[in-house]
């Protein structure tokens, strides 16, 4: 008798735990590099405006104010160098939200020009401690093979010339859909 009644409650709660990994969303990879190219050159033009110029400079950065906003539409390309493929673009903004740390709000969609997401984006917002070996990106969702996505991003400084302020960004995206 007790075999039959531990059975009928073993039985359920199998099926309930079978059912609950059957949806629970897997995560996806996904590695790109960020061009935030500032100053123009022969070989890339700028693709980063300042929109918004703020009143005092920051300590320390005598380039940058509290304040400045840049609208952005960067590259992200498969690896990290200027001939590597363009698979997507960041569109947004950020600008110096800090008076005391070398601090960024970022907030922008990372739209999938090419390959099997093309047409989708990922919707991101962050506090950006430039200055930091790894920062981190929250999602707030997206569109197209994206549609509610949720998790996390990693940014990694790859590059950055100090003299033109133009930086490769290493991202790297961990998304539940």
């Amino acid at each position: 008798m007790a075999t039959k009644q531990s059975m009928q409650l073993i039985l359920p709660a199998l099926v309930s735990l079978a059912l609950i990994s059957a949806v629970a969303p897997a995560t996806t990879h996904l590695r790109f590099y960020m061009h935030d190219i500032v100053t123009a050159d022969a070989s890339s033009p700028a693709m980063v405006v300042c929109v918004v110029r703020g009143v005092a400079p920051l300590p320390n950065d005598p380039s940058n104010r509290f304040g400045d906003m840049y609208a952005i539409d960067d590259a992200l390309t498969e690896g990290p160098g200027t001939s590597s493929p363009i698979v997507r673009r960041v569109q947004g903004y950020y600008l110096f939200a800090s008076w005391t740390d070398a601090a960024l709000l970022l907030s922008a969609n990372m739209v999938f020009t090419a390959g099997k997401h093309n047409g989708s984006a990922i919707a991101v917002f962050a506090r950006d401690a430039i200055l930091d070996t790894v920062r981190e990106l929250l999602v707030g969702g997206g569109s197209g093979a994206f549609h509610g996505a949720t998790g996390y991003g990693l940014l990694r400084t790859h590059t950055f010339n100090a003299t033109s302020n133009n930086v490769v960004l290493q991202i790297d995206m961990y998304l539940d859909v």
